[in-house]
Formats: C-alpha cells, sequence, structure tokens
C-alpha cells in the first residue's frame, strides 16, 4: 500500500484530499468513468497555484488521498508522487483554474447520456425541473480535438464566463465547483437533466418546455453565487457515509 501523505500536508490539504478521492470513488460508483481518462482537480489552499488530480493509470475506483497527485498549472509535479499525471488532460482544467477564482474544483466527464447531449444541436432544453439548475448557467464550447491549443484556450476562457456547467460538443460534460462536494452534487444534477431530456425524446410524444418565467424563478432560488448551497453539506456527508459502507480506503 502507498504510505500515508496526511503527516507531510496540512490539515486543509488533507481534508480536500480526502474529499477530492471520494468525489473519484463516488464518480466510479455512478458510472460516471471512463476507464482511466477523465479527471477531477481541485486547488490546493493556499497561494503557490497548485492543484490535485488522479494519478493517471488508476481506476477512478482506486484513488485514494495519499494517491492523488500534487501539480502546478503547467501539470508538473509540486510533490514528489510515485505516480505520473495527464499533461494533456490537465490542460482543460488548468485553462479553467486559471481564468476564475472560484475555479476551485473541475469535474469532467465523458458519459454516454453527456456525450449524448452534447451532440445535440440545440443543447440542453428546460424539459424538467433538474435542467433549471444548469440553464441558468451554462456555457457550450465546440469540439477541437484531443488536447486544446493556446487558443482553443482562449476561446474557451472567452465564451466561459460566469458559467458553473459546460458543455464539451460532442466531448462530454464539465462541472466548476466551489469544492469537490460542490462540483460533484453540480454533475449530479447535470447528468440526470442530459438523461432525462433523452428519455423524454426517445418517447416521440410532444414535448412541453417549462414556462420561462418560472425557469428564472427556480434559477434564482438555486443560485450559488455566494458559496455552496447549504443543503450540500447535508448530502455530501450521506454521499460518504455509503463510501464508508462500502469501502473507506479512499480515505488512506
Amino acid at each position: 500500500d502507498l504510505p500515508s501523505l496526511q503527516h507531510r500536508v496540512s490539515a486543509e490539504e488533507w481534508r480536500l484530499r480526502v474529499d477530492l478521492a471520494a468525489a473519484y470513488r463516488l464518480v466510479a460508483l455512478h458510472g460516471w468513468d471512463d476507464l482511466i481518462y477523465s479527471h477531477i482537480s481541485a486547488r490546493v489552499p493556499g497561494e503557490d497555484h497548485h492543484f490535485l488530480i488522479n494519478p493517471f493509470g488508476l481506476m477512478f475506483d482506486e484513488i485514494s488521498a495519499s494517491s492523488l497527485v500534487k501539480v502546478d498549472l503547467a501539470g508538473d509535479k509540486a510533490m514528489d508522487s510515485p505516480y505520473g499525471v495527464s499533461k494533456g488532460g490537465f490542460v482543460l482544467h488548468a485553462a479553467i483554474h486559471a481564468a476564475r477564482a472560484d475555479a476551485l474544483c473541475v469535474l469532467h466527464t465523458h458519459t454516454d447520456h453527456g456525450i449524448a447531449l452534447a451532440a445535440q444541436r440545440d443543447g440542453l432544453k428546460p424539459y424538467s425541473q433538474h435542467a433549471l439548475f444548469q440553464l441558468g448557467s451554462i456555457a457550450y464550447f465546440p469540439y477541437t480535438g484531443l488536447v486544446l491549443s493556446a487558443e482553443d484556450r482562449e476561446r474557451l476562457v472567452a465564451g466561459l464566463g460566469s458559467a458553473k456547467h459546460v458543455v464539451l460538443r460532442n466531448h462530454g460534460l464539465v462541472t466548476i465547483g466551489w469544492d469537490p462536494a460542490d462540483a460533484f452534487l453540480l454533475m449530479f444534477d447535470f447528468e440526470r437533466a442530459c438523461r432525462t431530456q433523452l428519455l423524454a425524446q426517445a418517447s416521440g410524444a410532444a414535448l412541453t418546455e417549462i414556462d420561462a418565467a418560472v425557469a428564472r424563478e427556480v434559477q434564482a432560488l438555486a443560485s450559488d453565487d455566494g458559496g455552496p448551497s447549504p443543503d450540500n453539506a447535508l448530502m455530501w456527508a450521506g454521499l460518504k457515509r455509503r463510501l464508508d459502507r462500502l469501502d473507506p480506503s479512499y480515505r488512506r
């Protein structure tokens, strides 16, 4: 087993490591992982602009607090680790982290429902209550290849604004959160909204969109501009209890 890093990092960083490892395990538990691909990154507290990301080569359900790799904005290791990182995969995350002070955790998935929605020309529609949570804070970015070029990163940042949800056309979904709990819970609703839209469309029935005025009221109530929803702490604690019952090794 990998030796614990708890004694080598601050208490704040260790809490972040445990929560980020939990987010990786939960992504796997919900079937949102893609073998060793896609990432969740989190900014380490402090002034060094360091980030935690998955060790490239481990499956999401193998990741623990100590196996997470600390990197700088260039994707270079900022702390010794026996594991490597996918610099190409971190490019998207680095661009968002660098552009947004509130981008403390960035979660990116390649799920079937997310990619199918990302291939739809009209994108996410107000067919469900869950969709309203994203539609108040969503951005779209065209598919440009496996790795973002410098020009792509500039266009992404320019079009990102303050959006917390990003649809990468023909590619997948991104959520931008205050912490791993926030990013995961944002993705939970995002994924569910995509799945619901696809199910509704597959029925072949005429679909009803939620009234725009009602949608704005719901979005205003759900806004988290001041930080995570108080409900997040309750839901996150419950999700970690579930993980603890199944396999608490993410805490190591």
